[in-house]
């Protein structure tokens, strides 16, 4: 029940109740919601503050935080407090921030802060979409001119079923994860893994998730009308007067831009006009002309710089809409690609992709099950048997920066370059290895991400991983028509300019038969239908053409794994034998490891896993394994040694630790007198396994394995 200070609205989705609350908690903050979804709750809430000293860009914060407490567990560790973001809580907070970031009026620069929290936690219902519903409702209802509200859905397909809002048990069987945001006007935000999917049926999927994205937006309106506050009217950011003195700067600046030469050539050239002119039209006046006129140059100074970079935004886009992009390509033309593998020695697979100036070097490392990622959050923990690191150091873009570890960038970069290969990788039965892709980016100017899936493609095909079908991406950008008349400019392998000034980064991954990942970032309100249906037309164009450059270098993984990558056999032992495998305290385990260099991992059903670099290490580990863990099967036929003689037969072990007694009957055919005329103590010998009774006592027939294996008993002499 709510509150009775509390304001509520509600809606039915996915047959379960969506509803925002304000009112009861966080009261002191701008904007404060809790979302709940069958037992779900999230906490969303907006603060802002006056723009601090000297600043120059929008300073927007999201954060998102999943309490462990709202699952009733603790945090795992020494430490029995929550430390730094995990990786899933950096995605949620990138997908959070980049369809809100664009909502915002140019030139606001108040500190804006959104926090997010996971307060209660079902196991079901996931939490990171509601958190979004959150973030867009506490902006909505605060204060803070947000032009939203935005709508966040998860889409998912369950034996060719679009299902809204998938539980966790139905994304176990969904061939589909989608993150949809968007508002009244389109969609502003898109995160997608998939297997393989059809155009066709991902444009679909996505028709289906704004019908329902467009629902929740109504509900945040309805929530607006009751308890919305008054919204901010900012200070534009730059006067009239400065807008006229930069404006005689264009043509300088459009010359500068298009340099002939590479992306650095352009930024210099860029670079030199761009101070020239600050210097001539903008000059710092002389110490002794006061502190009052020294704060004023700097305050037309600042503005002057936005103006020039707003200016170049519009030229830039001048240039494109003109037929001609700043380095001379056409609109649907991919840069210059070059595909290389095996670059490296020692390492288990390597790639090396190159478009344009953006460059991917990618390895591949080979490990066992004790290599997975174990992954432990609000659900239940599980490991991961592949994972795809990315870094992104300041040498790839030519600058001195300090190196720190890995950003929200290359977290997020990471992961998609990661899920748009996980869809092709073989199942753990038919390649049990654990596989570790990086990519270290060692040039970029546009897209390294897409150069990372690339480059992860021939690593794992180089590493000998027999991969489904190459992945390849591309990123497609957008210069939007903004009059009456023009047409929506669609450009193929977006550079770094054109992501900085266009209107859009939609990337796309797949294989020849479909959509593998999909990520899009917006600096406009929203895309159309229309809009995405022609980027998935292009994309598609586009990686075809990449696969097939992929395949000309290497048309199929490698049939043989690196020398220098580990064997990993695998071998069934029953559960019961597992403690006689290790031994009192690991000792026979531990020997089996010492004598043979191999490496040996048990699991409680009773697989086990055997690793060995080097020639024959695992193969006689596993050797080994099986001969210590075998079962004695009737009707097999088995070499087995002698250890005791008896007046009524032999005991003979038949595998290590499990004999048998062969009755005297059973030596030979014909009259034995003696056990001892036929065998002695130490003898090999083929015998038959006739019967295990209900005690697990074998018996033995030297006589049927004679003859089933067709010796003469004077052959048997002689040998």
């Amino acid at each position: 029940m709510p509150h009775p200070e509390a304001t509520r609205v509600e809606m039915q989705l996915g047959g379960r109740t969506l509803s925002i609350e304000t009112g009861h908690v966080a009261k002191q903050a701008d904007g404060a919601v809790l979302v709940q979804y069958g037992e779900t709750v999230v906490l969303g809430t907006a603060v802002h503050a006056p723009p601090r000293e000297g600043l120059d860009f929008f300073p927007l914060t999201v954060d998102y935080r999943e309490k462990l407490t709202a699952a009733g567990k603790f945090p795992g560790g020494f430490r029995k407090r929550e430390g730094a973001p995990n990786q899933k809580e950096i995605l949620t907070m990138r997908n959070i921030d980049r369809p809100i970031r664009p909502l915002f009026p140019k030139g606001y620069i108040d500190e804006v802060q959104v926090q997010c929290w996971v307060l209660a936690a079902d196991g079901q219902n996931e939490p990171d979409v509601l958190a979004g519903i959150a973030a867009s409702a506490a902006l909505s209802i605060s204060s803070v001119p947000f032009q939203g509200p935005v709508g966040n859905v998860r889409v998912g397909r369950v034996d060719g079923q679009f299902v809204i809002m998938p539980t966790v048990a139905q994304n176990d069987y969904s061939d589909l994860d989608m993150l949809l945001c968007g508002h009244d006007e389109g969609l502003n935000m898109i995160e997608v893994g998939a297997y393989e999917l059809p155009e066709d049926q991902m444009l679909k999927a996505i028709e289906f998730g704004y019908d329902h994205v467009k629902q929740v937006v109504a509900m945040i309106n309805e929530l607006v009308g009751k308890v919305g506050k008054e919204k901010q009217v900012p200070e534009p950011s730059v006067s009239d007067e400065v807008k006229t003195v930069v404006k005689d700067f264009g043509p300088a600046l459009k010359a500068a831009k298009t340099t002939d030469g590479n992306k650095a050539d352009r930024a210099d050239a860029v670079r030199q006009a761009t101070k020239d002119f600050l210097a001539a039209n903008f000059p710092e006046p002389p110490a002794e002309a006061g502190v009052g006129v020294h704060k004023q140059w700097e305050s037309r100074f600042k503005q002057a710089k936005t103006a020039v970079h707003d200016l170049e935004e519009d030229i830039t886009r001048e240039i494109i809409r003109s037929g001609s992009r700043t380095d001379g390509r056409a609109f649907d033309d991919l840069r210059a690609i070059e595909c290389e593998v095996a670059i490296l020695p020692r390492v288990h697979g390597s790639g090396l992709f190159t478009r344009g100036e953006t460059q991917a070097l990618v390895t591949a490392t080979l490990g066992t099950g004790k290599d997975e990622q174990i992954v432990d959050g609000l659900g239940e923990e599980y490991s991961e048997k592949f994972y795809l690191h990315y870094n992104f150091p300041p040498f790839s873009v030519g600058e001195a920066k300090r190196i720190t570890g890995p950003g929200r960038r290359e977290i997020g970069h990471g992961k998609l370059a990661e899920k748009a290969l996980v869809p092709i990788l073989p199942e753990p039965d038919q390649f049990p290895y654990t596989v570790r892709l990086v990519s270290d980016i060692m040039e970029s100017n546009g897209s390294s991400s897409m150069a990372s899936a690339c480059g992860g493609t021939l690593a794992l095909m180089d590493a000998g991983v027999p991969i489904k079908a190459p992945v390849a991406g591309i990123s497609i950008g957008l210069i939007q028509a903004d009059e009456p008349g023009q047409e929506d400019c669609f450009l193929t392998d977006i550079q770094g300019e054109e992501d900085h000034f266009g209107d859009m980064d939609f990337k796309v991954t797949g294989t020849r038969q479909g959509i593998t990942a999909i990520q899009l970032d917006l600096k406009i309100r929203g895309l159309s239908m229309e809009q995405i249906a022609k980027t998935f037309e292009l994309a598609h164009k586009n990686r075809v053409q990449i696969i097939e450059q992929i395949e000309a270098v290497l048309p199929e993984p490698r049939a043989q794994l690196a020398e220098t990558a580990p064997r990993l056999l695998s071998t069934k032992i029953h559960p019961d034998k597992i403690g006689k495998l290790i031994g009192p305290g690991g000792k026979t385990i531990r020997a089996l490891e010492a004598d043979t260099g191999a490496k040996i991992e048990i699991e409680e059903d009773g697989t086990v896993l055997i690793s060995g670099v080097g020639a024959g290490k695992a193969e006689a580990a596993l050797e080994e394994v099986e001969k210590l863990c075998a079962e004695v099967k009737v009707g097999q036929l088995y070499t087995g040694t002698v250890t005791t003689i008896k007046d009524f037969g032999a005991f003979i072990e038949v595998i290590p630790g499990q004999d048998g007694l062969c009755h005297i009957s059973e030596l030979k055919d014909g009259f034995v007198e003696k056990v001892s005329d036929v065998l002695k103590v130490g003898d090999k010998v083929r015998v038959k396994v006739l019967l295990i009774d209900d005690q697990g006592r074998v018996k033995l027939s030297r006589k049927a394995a004679l003859k089933e294996e067709g010796v003469e008993e004077a052959e048997e002499a002689n040998a």
